[in-house]
This record gives structure tokens, C-alpha cells and sequence, in this order.
């Protein structure tokens, strides 16, 4: 990445979950039933293995080369203790994201005993986006950013700051409206099959629709955060976090007897908190934040993402009534739905 390269970093994942799936198929018929999940940590092993391997074999394209050398350094050398020193809040940073599931987990089991697997189901659907749109312009900007912050070129790391801010909010904000509306063709496609129920359905959207409010400021969360690592502060976002864990458990205390939709509520607001706190510290060690077009732009995507909105949910409507709730009928229905949306955005 710090050498503009992200194709086989990015692609590696993809190819961890193939190797699980192929390990699963050619090894669960060798265990008994009770043993076969022996297959899938196997099949975690050697995913992790082929996901390390290829963006090692991609370091041959850099202007550096990587290579093992087998000796017990004597003591260890300014820049890699600085990188200790710096990971240490990193680290605590990105382990108190899992604290934020245990929360809503928590609070769902005051609910009902389908509550938790219900949030933890719409969050997987609710991170597809994140992962594809937010995660991915946050890891490419990352470095720029980080050029910019070790030459002082505060300007400019502001405007890419900026920029990257409103292209967040640019795929993201259409991705919640979509949600939003789709969220029960969404789930009952994906996952009503066997056992999972109408009734499953219901919840497990509920969760994501209410997911989608906090979409496009989790999408800003990421990048911000990317900024103050640029500029290793990283206690500040660590700070922030750790704040955001408090305000997700007070909020969900408040609101769990509302459902599922007000513990998911409660991360919504806990990370809209979050990311007005981080706006109003960059704002004064960046001297700005470009905060004039962000609105300006912002105020245009949610306008255009309610025609997405509208279009989207009118187009599924006619075409689930005429084609049924059969696989492929929901398949297209869903697919034509969002894809006039996208045209209409």
C-alpha cells in the first residue's frame, strides 16, 4: 500500500474464503459428523497461508524486496521502536470494535433470544458496503495521507482529507437509502431458506434498516480516524472509541425496550457522536475541514439518493407482485429495483 500498490492486498481476502469453502468441500467427508468442523479450521489455516503468500509474491513489484534474515537483533532501532510505540493504541482502537457487537449482543439477549443472532445477521449485510466503498477509499487515501502529514503539507492533506470525505458519503449515502427501503427483499433473499422464517425476516431487517442510518458515518469514522494515524495521533481516535463504547451501551440502555431497531439505533448515534467529535478536533489542528462543499455535497447526494430511494422501492414493488417470492423472481425484482434506482441516482 505504501508504495501505491493494492490488487493483490486487496484481492487476498477473496481468495481466503475460496480456500475455506474448497477445504470444506474436499475434507468435511473425511470427519464424522460430530468432528467436521475440524474441516473448516483447517480450511481458516491454509486460507491465511495463501492470503499472507500473495501480497508477499507482489512485494517482487515494489521498489523494495522483501527477504528473511534469520538473527537476533542485539537491540532494536529507533524507527521500528516508534512503530511499537504507535501500534499500541492502533491496537486497542481496532480490538474495541468487537466490544461494540458484545454491547449489542448484550442488550439483545434483554430483548429476546432471537435478538442477538438477528443484529449480528444484519451486520454482515451492513458491512458488504462498508467494506466495498468505505474501507476500500479509506486504504487507498491512507498513504497519500500519510505523505502529506510527514512533509507538513497540511493543505493538501486537508483537501484529500475532504475529498475522500465526500466520496464516502457520495456511495454510501445511496447505499443506506437502498437499504432502507429494500431491507426485507434484501434478508428474505438472502437468508429465509429452511428453517429461517417470515417471521426471522422481520427481525433481522428491522436491525438493518436501522443499520443504515449510521452507514455513510461509519464510512467517515474510518477515514478520519486514517487521518489522525497519518498524523500519528492515534490516542485521539483511540479516545474517541473508547467514548463511543460508552455512548453505544448509555444509548442502548435507554432504548432496548423499543426492540432491536433501538439497540442498533444506539451505535448509529454513538458513531454520528463520534465523528463530530473527530470533525471538531481535525477542524482546529487542519484549520478547516472544506466543511462548505461537504454540505453542499451532501445536501445534493441525499437528494438524489431519495430519488434512488423511490424509484427503487416503486420498480421492486411491481415486479415482486408480478413475478412472486419464487428465487428468481426475487432475484429480479430485487436486482431491476436497484439497479433503476442506480440509474435514477
Amino acid at each position: 500500500n505504501s508504495d501505491d500498490r493494492f490488487a493483490a492486498f486487496a484481492i487476498s481476502p477473496f481468495f481466503w474464503n475460496v480456500a475455506i469453502i474448497a477445504v470444506l468441500v474436499a475434507l468435511a467427508p473425511a470427519f464424522s459428523e460430530e468432528d467436521e468442523i475440524y474441516a473448516y479450521a483447517i480450511g481458516v489455516l491454509v486460507g491465511t497461508v495463501i492470503q499472507l503468500a500473495i501480497p508477499m509474491w507482489d512485494l517482487r513489484n515494489t521498489d523494495f524486496h522483501f527477504r528473511m534474515i534469520w538473527e537476533v537483533p542485539r537491540s532494536l532501532s529507533p524507527d521500528i521502536r516508534r512503530v511499537l510505540l504507535l501500534m499500541l493504541p492502533v491496537t486497542i482502537s481496532l480490538g474495541l470494535i468487537n466490544f461494540n457487537l458484545l454491547i449489542n449482543s448484550f442488550f439483545g439477549s434483554l430483548v429476546s433470544d432471537q435478538a442477538p443472532a438477528a443484529i449480528d445477521k444484519a451486520f454482515r449485510i451492513y458491512q458488504l458496503p462498508q467494506g466495498i466503498f468505505s474501507v476500500a477509499i479509506a486504504t487507498v487515501l491512507f498513504p497519500t495521507l500519510a505523505r502529506f502529514a510527514n512533509a507538513g503539507a497540511i493543505d493538501d492533506l486537508r483537501a484529500t482529507m475532504a475529498n475522500g470525505m465526500r466520496q464516502i458519503l457520495f456511495v454510501l449515502v445511496p447505499a443506506a437509502a437502498a437499504i432502507l427501503v429494500l431491507s426485507d427483499p434484501m434478508i428474505r433473499l438472502i437468508y429465509q431458506r429452511g428453517a429461517f422464517s417470515p417471521a426471522e425476516t422481520a427481525v433481522v431487517s428491522t436491525a438493518l434498516f436501522w443499520f443504515a442510518f449510521s452507514l455513510p458515518t461509519n464510512g467517515l469514522f474510518l477515514l478520519l480516524t486514517r487521518t489522525f494515524f497519518s498524523l500519528q495521533r492515534p490516542w485521539i481516535p483511540t479516545s474517541i472509541s473508547a467514548a463511543n463504547l460508552v455512548v453505544t451501551a448509555l444509548a442502548a440502555l435507554g432504548l432496548y425496550h423499543l426492540g432491536v431497531g433501538g439497540i442498533v439505533a444506539s451505535t448509529g448515534i454513538a458513531t454520528a457522536a463520534s465523528v463530530v467529535a473527530q470533525g471538531v478536533i481535525l477542524r482546529r489542528m487542519l484549520h478547516g475541514l472544506e466543511l462548505g462543499r461537504l454540505i453542499s455535497a451532501s445536501v445534493r447526494i441525499t437528494i438524489a439518493a431519495g430519488g434512488l430511494a423511490a424509484i427503487g422501492w416503486i420498480v421492486w414493488d411491481v415486479l415482486d407482485e408480478a413475478l412472486g417470492r419464487g428465487l428468481g423472481g426475487q432475484i429480479v425484482s430485487l436486482s431491476v429495483g436497484l439497479g433503476a434506482g442506480l440509474a435514477v441516482y
